[in-house]
Formats: C-alpha cells, sequence, structure tokens
C-alpha cells in the first residue's frame, strides 16, 4: 500500500515540471537548455546575464562573433581553391624536339601543271584585263616544252568564282565590272574585308552566291589587288588538290633526298633516314627530323651550336607556281613529339642564301585540373572527336569541332583539316555550292557562334621553346664559288644544273642550355591548413572547439527538427481526434438490424404491436418470435425444478 501513493507522487511530479533537454516540448525551451549546457560562452552569457541591456549586448556580440566567423571560412574556402606557380630550374640531358621541315612550294611545278593548267589560263587572262600583264618569256619557254604533257581543260573558273573589278560601293548596291568581259553592271550583294581607305577603282574581289538563292550573294575584296587574286586561285586549287590521289600527290612533291642536301646532329652526319615523311595539305611532303616513330629519341648532351641539328636545305625556286607561291625559302616548326605540326600557323621562315640560328630554351608548364581551373588532362572529357589522331591541344579541339560542323552542316569535309570518317572532301563536282557554304560557317566559326570555343578546353600540361633567332649571309662572297661548286658536285644528276646561293638555305637549331625551366601549378592550401585555420577562427571569435560544432549540429538540426515535428504531430492528432468527434455528432441515431422487406420505413414497429403484425407473404424472413413476459418478473423465492417456460406461456394465454 505504500507503494502506491508514493507512485502518484512521482507521475505529478512529472506532470507538473518542465521537461529540459532534446525532449523539450518547444524550441524556446530547447534553445534555453542548450544555452546552459553549452561551453561556449557567448550564448551562456546570454541566459545568466541580469538585465535586459546586459542581455542585448552579449545577443549583439555573440552574433558579430557569428558573422565574423562565417566571414573568415568564406575566405579560407575561396582561397582553397587558389593556387602557388613554383618556378624550378634544373640542368639534364634534354630530349631533342622534334623539328619538321617544309619546303614553301608544295608540289614541284613541272609535275602539278597538268592539273592547273586551266586554272593558270583563267588566272593570266583576268591578270591581262585588270593589269596588262603578260606572262615572261622564260615561263612560256618552258610551259611551250611540257605543252605536250598538258591535257585539253575546260577554262570554267572564271564562271565558277567570278572575278569583279569593283567601281563604286553604295551600301549593298555595287557597281561593278567583270571580269574578262568587261561587262559592267549593278548587283545587289553583301560587301566584306572592305578597306574603306582604298580608292573604290584599284578594288578588286570575287563573288559567291549560293546555288539554291540567287539574291544570296556576297562579294569578298581585299585591300590588296595580289592578296584578291592569290585568295581567288587558292580556292579553285584546294578544289583541284581534292580530287587528287594522295599516293599521287606524294609522288608530285619533294622527297627527302630532293629536300635535304646536307646534315649533322651533334658533330655526326645524319641522313634521310632519320626524317619520317609527313604530307601536308597545304606544303606537300613535309620531313620531321626526331619523329616519334624513330626507334630511340636523340638527346642533347650539351648546349651550343656544335651540339645542335644543322640542315641544309634545296630551295629549288625555278620549280615554284607562280600564283600559288609568292615567296621562296623554306618553313620549320619545333614541336614535341606527340603534338601535330601546324606548320602554317606557328612555322617560321627561312630565307634563301642565308644561314639562319635559332637557339632554344625549354619550358614545362602543368597547370592543375578541376576545381582549379578548367584545363583537361588527355582531351577525354571534352565531347569533340579528335581528327588529328596525336596528344589533344586547344588548336586541335578548334579545328576538330569546325571540321565536324562542316561536315555536318555542307555535307563535305574541307581540305585543310584531316578527313572525318565516311565522309568526302569538297569539290565542284559533288558539292558545288562547298565554298559559300564554308564561308558561312567559317564567319560563325570566327565570330563563336558554333560554341567550339566555349566546349574546347586548354590543355593542363604543354611544352613550349622559346628562341632567339640570328641571321648571316651564307655563303660569303669569297666562300661562294667553291661551295656552290661542291655541293653542285655532290648532288650530280638529281638537279643537271648548277646551284646559286638562291637554291639553298642553311639552319642550325639548337639548345642554347640545358636548363629546363619547369613552371608547376600547386594547391595554395591543403585540408589540413583548412580544417586547421577554420579551428584558430572558431577559437578566436567563440571560444568554440569541433566538439562544440557538433553539438551545435546536434542542437540547431537533429533536435530542433524533433521538437518541431511532435509539435506538428501532436496538432496533427488533436485535429484529428476533433474532426472524429464532429463526425459523431453529425450522424443520425438510428437502429442498427437487418432489413425486413415486409416493413415500411415511415412508421417502424413498436414492441407492443410487434404481436399484431401479419405474416408475410412470399418472403423469406424469420418470424419475430412472441416475448416471454414470465422472464419480466422476478420470482420472489428459487425453487428446485426449474419451470417450463413454454407452458407458462399456454397458461397465461389460457
Amino acid at each position: 500500500m505504500s507503494n502506491g501513493p508514493k507512485k502518484k507522487l512521482t507521475q505529478k511530479l512529472k506532470k507538473n515540471l518542465p521537461v529540459t533537454g532534446p525532449q523539450a516540448p518547444t524550441l524556446y525551451e530547447l534553445m534555453q537548455w542548450y544555452c546552459l549546457t553549452t561551453n561556449t560562452h557567448g550564448c551562456r552569457r546570454i541566459v545568466v546575464s541580469k538585465g535586459r541591456l546586459r542581455r542585448w549586448i552579449w545577443i549583439a556580440l555573440t552574433l558579430t562573433a557569428v558573422a565574423l566567423v562565417f566571414w573568415q571560412c568564406a575566405l579560407l574556402l575561396m582561397s582553397y581553391y587558389t593556387v602557388s606557380v613554383s618556378i624550378t630550374v634544373t640542368f639534364q640531358k634534354l630530349t631533342f624536339p622534334a623539328i619538321t621541315v617544309c619546303n614553301m612550294n608544295p608540289y614541284k611545278y613541272s609535275t602539278i601543271k597538268p592539273y592547273v593548267a586551266g586554272l593558270e589560263a583563267d588566272t593570266i587572262k583576268a591578270l591581262k584585263e585588270i593589269y596588262g600583264y603578260s606572262e615572261p618569256t622564260s615561263r612560256r619557254r618552258r610551259d611551250l616544252e611540257t605543252a605536250q604533257e598538258v591535257p585539253e581543260v575546260e577554262n570554267d573558273y572564271l564562271k565558277k568564282i567570278q572575278l569583279f573589278e569593283v567601281k563604286s560601293v553604295n551600301g549593298n548596291e555595287i557597281d561593278a565590272m567583270e571580269i574578262p568581259t568587261r561587262k559592267r553592271s549593278r548587283m545587289a550583294a553583301r560587301v566584306v574585308e572592305r578597306n574603306t581607305d582604298i580608292a573604290t577603282e584599284n578594288i578588286v574581289g570575287y563573288k559567291l552566291c549560293d546555288p539554291n538563292n540567287s539574291t544570296d550573294c556576297t562579294i569578298f575584296t581585299f585591300s590588296s589587288a595580289i592578296s584578291a587574286i592569290q585568295e581567288w586561285y587558292r580556292l579553285h586549287y584546294m578544289n583541284i588538290l581534292a580530287t587528287i590521289p594522295m599516293d599521287e600527290k606524294i609522288q608530285m612533291s619533294y622527297t627527302a633526298d630532293d629536300l635535304l642536301i646536307n646534315c649533322f646532329f651533334d658533330g655526326k652526319p645524319c641522313d634521310a633516314r632519320n626524317f619520317t615523311l609527313f604530307h601536308h595539305s597545304l606544303y606537300g611532303n613535309c620531313y620531321t627530323f626526331n619523329d616519334a616513330k624513330q626507334e630511340q629519341l636523340l638527346e642533347s648532351s650539351m648546349g651550343g651550336a656544335e651540339a645542335g641539328l644543322k640542315l641544309v636545305i634545296y630551295i629549288d625556286e625555278e620549280e615554284y607556281n607562280p600564283f600559288l607561291v609568292t615567296a621562296a625559302g623554306a618553313k620549320i616548326l619545333v614541336h614535341d613529339q606527340n603534338d601535330f605540326p601546324f606548320i602554317e600557323e606557328s612555322g617560321t621562315e627561312l630565307e634563301t642564301a642565308t644561314e639562319t640560328s635559332i637557339g632554344m630554351q625549354l619550358t614545362e608548364s602543368s597547370k592543375l585540373d578541376s576545381p582549379y581551373s578548367d584545363c583537361t588532362v588527355d582531351g577525354t572529357d571534352v565531347p569533340v572527336e579528335n581528327l588529328y589522331n596525336k596528344k589533344y591541344t586547344f588548336q586541335i579541339c578548334l579545328y576538330s569541332c569546325f571540321q565536324k560542323e562542316m561536315v555536318k552542316t555542307c555535307g563535305c569535309a574541307h581540305y585543310d583539316q584531316p578527313l572525318p570518317e565516311g565522309a568526302k572532301y569538297c569539290n565542284y563536282e559533288e558539292f558545288p555550292s562547298w565554298i559559300y557554304c564554308y564561308f558561312k560557317l567559317h564567319k560563325q566559326f570566327v565570330e563563336e557562334a558554333l560554341g567550339c570555343q566555349s566546349t574546347c578546353r586548354e590543355s593542363c600540361s604543354f611544352k613550349e621553346w622559346t628562341f632567339t633567332r640570328s641571321v648571316a649571309k651564307w655563303p660569303s662572297l669569297n666562300a661562294e664559288e667553291w661551295t656552290l661548286r661542291v655541293l653542285s658536285w655532290e648532288l650530280g644528276s638529281k638537279i643537271n644544273k648548277n646551284l646559286t646561293k638562291n637554291d639553298l638555305a642553311h639552319l642550325d637549331i639548337f639548345y642554347q642550355d640545358l636548363n629546363l625551366r619547369t613552371i608547376a601549378e600547386s594547391p595554395a592550401s591543403s585540408i589540413p591548413n583548412l580544417l586547421a585555420n577554420f579551428g584558430g577562427q572558431l577559437g578566436l571569435w567563440l571560444s568554440c572547439s569541433m566538439v562544440c560544432v557538433l553539438e551545435i549540429i546536434e542542437i540547431f538540426l537533429v533536435d530542433s527538427f524533433w521538437v518541431v515535428l511532435r509539435q506538428k504531430g501532436q496538432k496533427f492528432v488533436k485535429w484529428w481526434k476533433n474532426r472524429k468527434e464532429k463526425d459523431l455528432e453529425q450522424q443520425p441515431d438510428t437502429m442498427v438490424g437487418h432489413d425486413n422487406p415486409c416493413l415500411s420505413d415511415e412508421d417502424p414497429p413498436t414492441f407492443n404491436t410487434a404481436l399484431q403484425l401479419p405474416h408475410a407473404d412470399n418472403c423469406q424472413v424469420p418470424r419475430t418470435p412472441p416475448p416471454l413476459y414470465k422472464t419480466l418478473h422476478i420470482p420472489s423465492d428459487f425453487t428446485e425444478h426449474p419451470t417450463d417456460f413454454y407452458d407458462e406461456i399456454e397458461v397465461e394465454q389460457m
């Protein structure tokens, strides 16, 4: 009996005392409990301080400290994604780079002449109409010597791409004279690349129209008529090359023995076997020294010109195409063995009758990829197919992207870039509108409307060679006679003529020193340093540790969530009970029983009238038995023999 009152007293105390801690019924009580028990002094001072002013001061100080912590931690996070650059210089043996050498004239004029005879005839006709140009006697004589090899060619190049001499320009209204018919007319066309400083009567350009829409035309003009004639010639020239098989083009260009007369590397002789053929779309046969296909890459054991590469290159200026190339010499490019040699964009020219010395210094650069920068390691995460089968570079990605768009938009591939799988190079016969389509697409590419510049990304690692170049006259006046005589004797039957200094170019390329400069990026901060800085900021402004941070997470996220959830749950349960009670109050008080088809709903039977109901006809419903009145009376005493209720019923009826 003693446990009963004690148990009731305990339950009453629990009911009246407030619940604190994570089981607090309200957020206010939870926060109050946290401020009293936490190790963060500012929160505790808010609760225990006496006086409203003192409490507000501690609230302001605590909120300021919290804001400072967030600000400093945000600065730490932003500094985590910054990098520091370190430059190191080491002295070691260096792998000699790949050196690609090309003659500026891609194909020998005598071999390419049958394919471009009609084009040159139309070019000479246009020059004669504009400037009164006549072909030199030496050129006409040589053409007559090879006339039997030139097939009949229909001269319709001026009709395919019309040349115009522009007389006046007024917006899109152009007054021009067609070459060579001298027919003057007005036309509506857009004018692009027009130099307004040039007098109108000196403008020469060509007209391109969309074959499917004759009103969509553009006239391309240039600041110099030389550029206009060359570009017009080059368009037809590329169209012709696109139809010539690759094996035949290699045969028409220069061999390694034709191009390279003398070779030395690191003081040792070298020859054509040290060079790898590389056929360029615009420069013909080029040759790469120390290519990746060589069995073993060559190294420089020391710096200086004597440890580098020395070449004497045969230019053969007499075999130059007069309308395709206006400069004579060779073009070289220094690049990594795994890089594609973009001769046209990055090559260096070598003059004839000179000795060009190029001193190199190697710099290797590496950048950090995501999240520190947007560079790519190997290009596999860039959604552009590499058409060059070389190491990924930003330039390769741009050209591959443009070539893909060219095939998609114009139906054919441009001759300058590699051929995608399943595509064909553009030519007049199969793709009559390819030139105009190319110019429109190239304009969009330059204006970054194709999205190639935003899709392609820089490479994270690359090598760069910086040059120190010097030029000297070669051979000298006193050494010219015997030098040329010896070289002519060495070439023998290959040239069948005496060399002149304008037929030769001399190249010396070498490492100035073997200092390798490395530029590498590294993270400015590491994870341990970042955490240590976070801890310092928390301790400085809030006298808080990592345990306090976990405590804050537990209280403000976990416990607060459950308190709110309990409050919402209790409100929902209370609302549900009230709704059930209202539903019960609105329900009518009706008896629940079996339906009797013989009764009407208007006047239900009562207990007194139940015995007077008639028997139901044709109703399969059990009859209601008459009441046993005897059971309604309580007998005064009990008997040993039970009374037969059915007998009692009969007695009552009697």
